[in-house]
């Protein structure tokens, strides 16, 4: 589990593709690997990957061609900047909020404009997605935690401040590019339930 707090901006060092198993990726981090365990779970701009080997300053996983056709990833290259966040230990402080690791789909940039110092950012959501974003509610983007203000349609709008923009891949998104979107667990819910009646 996650909370949608980014703590590393880390950056693909490798691509390894092989025929007929998982792509392989080298994350370059900050983080101290020394406390990183094999098997361990990271976020990947909110996609939680299992690290598989590491060195000083980087660390590998492999990703399923599956994984790589429902997400962002399959776009990935040596330099693509990555928001990293680690898995919740028990008294971690929830920041954001709950955040699974698995997402549900891919939104689009829309538009982008100023708003002050933050950015003002419309995004559409994935047409089976859309009825699970509400004003006021939460949405991973890219492994960020965000809070919906507005919802038209399949369009809705959030503010980006300037330390997200700084600290997280918002501060280079543009029109037209893609996030990975994972809808808040309790629309999840709450829709499965409304399904039963």
């Amino acid at each position: 589990m996650f909370t949608g707090i980014v703590t590393d901006l880390g950056e693909v060092r490798r691509v390894l593709k092989g025929e007929g198993r998982e792509t392989r990726f080298e994350i370059a981090t900050g983080y101290d690997l020394a406390g990183v365990a094999i098997g361990a779970s990271i976020a990947h701009n909110g996609v939680c990957l299992t690290i598989i080997d590491k060195g000083p300053d980087w660390y590998a996983v492999e990703v399923s061609a599956e994984t790589l056709s429902k997400t962002t990833l399959g776009g990935w290259q040596a330099g693509t900047r990555v928001n990293l966040e680690r898995a919740l230990a028990v008294g971690d402080e929830l920041g954001g909020h709950i955040v699974s690791g698995h997402v549900d789909g891919v939104a689009r940039v829309a538009a982008i404009r100023p708003d002050n110092q933050s950015l003002r950012f419309t995004f559409e959501a994935p047409a089976d997605l859309a009825r699970f974003v509400a004003p006021k509610g939460s949405v991973a983007l890219d492994g960020v935690s965000l809070t919906v203000n507005e919802v038209d349609g399949r369009l809705f709008g959030i503010n980006v401040i300037p330390h997200t923009q700084a600290a997280t891949t918002f501060g280079t998104l543009r029109e037209n590019d893609v996030v990975n979107m994972e809808i808040d667990m309790l629309a999840r819910y709450v829709a499965r339930l409304l399904q039963r009646e």
